[in-house]
């Protein structure tokens, strides 16, 4: 069975490479190196602390590009497993497998499209109602793309490595320029210059539930949206349509859920790193978040981030039902006329 477990493994790993080869372009230039760099890190076994020679990295780089290159056309790799091969996406049964070794494997669909595959070590598994909660430990496979969380069906997986290695990505782009803004504040909880690993531990435990908040926000905006939710996103795949439509239910759900919660126990740490995480999209079309994060900030005023984001759960909720009317009555016109609603209703 160990054979046929690194089978598996290898497998599931091809799949990420074939990934990574028809969407490593996606990104620009800094925001690709950077990533790759820490991709390198995380395949060779390295400490955050450990320094990274551009000469070891570039040779690395070129190798890696070489195989993406090798595999661009090549369709996703049915998975082996105890003599039998499964769809890469039948997840349900491929868990059902792989639960009495103690790891979880999780296969779906990113931003853009893009296909996201991961096999780690299952840490606990938790059932808090609604969606059942899957943490994964130590990972064995993983594309360049790692995200934290990623609610499917009635499942969130949380990957605990690639939220540690996302903070640390974060926490090194942060110390170039040590700005004073939302990211830098929450960092400032932590005591990153005399103990990295400790202050990342407890970074990794405190804010870890700042993304399952969002993914139980997530859970329930795609109850409320249906499966016409995701059919409209593949339809507008690679485009700034999506984007923005992908933000807008991110806004809900936090409108709904995280927000809402965090402000309840006044966990000011975890309002400054979610502010501080904020993609330029979202912030493009939540101003007013922003505005009233720095008044919360300057003042220490709870208030204005009670109004804006009540008023942000009905924008919100309205915004996506108004999106789902374009795609179900102007399919061919979607891309632009939701780009062009989206652009007209900033909140």
């Amino acid at each position: 069975m160990k054979g046929s477990l690194s089978q598996f493994c290898c497998a599931v790993q091809r799949n990420c490479h074939i990934s990574d080869a028809r969407h490593g372009a996606d990104y620009g230039l800094c925001t690709y190196l950077l990533k790759m760099r820490e991709y390198y890190r995380w395949e060779n076994g390295l400490d955050y602390g450990a320094s990274l020679t551009n000469e070891s990295v570039g040779e690395w780089l070129t190798r890696r590009e070489q195989l993406w290159d090798s595999l661009s056309d090549d369709d996703f790799t049915p998975l082996p497993f105890a003599g039998r091969l499964f769809d890469p996406f039948d997840v349900d049964r491929i868990n059902e497998l792989l639960d009495p070794f103690g790891l979880v494997y999780s296969a779906g669909y990113g931003s853009r499209n893009k296909p996201l595959f991961f096999l780690g070590h299952l840490e606990r598994r938790e059932e808090p109602g609604g969606a059942s909660v899957w943490v994964a430990g130590r990972e064995l496979a993983r594309d360049l793309m790692a995200p934290a969380a990623m609610c499917q069906g009635n499942r969130i997986f949380i990957r605990q490595e690639s939220f540690r290695r996302l903070l640390w990505e974060k926490l090194e782009n942060w110390r170039w320029h040590r700005p004073d803004n939302a990211m830098g504040r929450a960092f400032a909880y932590y005591d990153f210059e005399d103990d990295l690993e400790h202050a990342l531990d407890q970074m990794v435990e405190q804010e870890l539930d700042v993304v399952l908040l969002h993914e139980q926000g997530e859970y329930h905006a795609g109850k409320l949206l249906g499966e016409e939710w995701n059919q409209l996103l593949t339809a507008l795949g690679r485009s700034p349509a999506e984007l923005m439509a992908r933000a807008v239910r991110d806004h809900w759900a936090d409108c709904q859920i995280t927000l809402p919660r965090l402000i309840e126990r006044e966990d000011r740490a975890s309002v400054h790193f979610f502010v501080g995480g904020l993609s330029g999209m979202r912030k493009t079309l939540f101003p007013s978040l922003i505005t009233a994060y720095e008044r919360w900030h300057a003042e220490g005023d709870w208030q204005p981030l009670k109004v804006s984001i009540q008023e942000g759960r009905e924008h919100w909720s309205a915004l996506a039902g108004e999106v789902l009317k374009i795609h179900r009555e102007q399919p061919d016109q979607a891309r632009v006329d939701i780009k062009s609603l989206l652009e007209g209703n900033k909140l």
